[in-house]
């Protein structure tokens, strides 16, 4: 059966049931759809319309982050807690060693963001080509050409100008250079302490000394 076949098959059953053309019968069947909607609109109760205008008129708040803190040194394998898995802690971000608090952005560097593959680790590498290749995720700079440097450079100056920097990264073979130099350090300071006890010891008793004497 063509269009035009069923169309005439249609009219001809509304206007033997209705009396009525095609084009009337749908006219008066609209105006009686919106008048129906129009009375059930008027006899909405107080309650209904009370918790509707309550739905409409409360909002979420929305989530302020942290004021970010600082970290100091991190190594890679710390900075990967911070990747958004954990919502406790701050959402960071390392350019070319530098760490960048991202948290006020977590729609796109969190869990399900679009650049949730960033959170969390070192992309240098990764955003000078534009690549969401794990392998890229890395410091390495090394064959990148002229262009893809320009590209890193612009990333990182739109960092510093947007998110806070925090920290940076070392290598665990630095922070264990540095936790020795500490403790060396402590180690002489020690000493340097009982000697000045034992010069404030003397110096006490002489001053009682002189007393006895005078």
């Amino acid at each position: 059966m063509g269009v035009m076949e069923l169309y005439s098959t249609i009219a001809e059953t509304i206007y033997s049931y209705t009396g009525l053309s095609p084009v009337a019968f749908f006219t008066i069947l609209s105006l009686m759809v919106g008048i129906y909607y129009m009375v059930c609109g008027m006899f909405v109760s107080p309650e209904v319309e009370a918790a509707a205008a309550a739905r409409r008129s409360v909002q979420p708040e929305p989530e302020i982050p942290p004021e970010p803190v600082e970290i100091g040194e991190v190594t890679i394998e710390e900075l990967r807690a911070y990747d958004g898995s954990d919502p406790k802690k701050p959402l960071l971000m390392a350019i070319k060693g530098n760490i960048f608090d991202v948290s006020r952005s977590r729609i796109f560097y969190g869990p399900g963001g679009p650049y949730a593959l960033f959170a969390g680790r070192e992309s240098s590498r990764a955003l000078a080509l534009m690549s969401f290749d794990q392998n890229d995720l890395t410091g390495n700079l090394e064959g990148l050409s002229a262009s893809e440097l320009e590209v890193l450079q612009d990333w990182e100056e739109k960092f510093m100008e947007k998110y806070v920097k925090v920290g940076h990264l070392v290598s665990e073979r630095t922070r264990t250079d540095t936790n020795q130099k500490n403790e060396k350090l402590e180690a002489l300071q020690e000493p340097r302490t009982e000697i000045d006890n034992q010069v404030e010891n003397l110096g006490t008793k002489g001053n009682e000394r002189d007393t006895l004497d005078q």
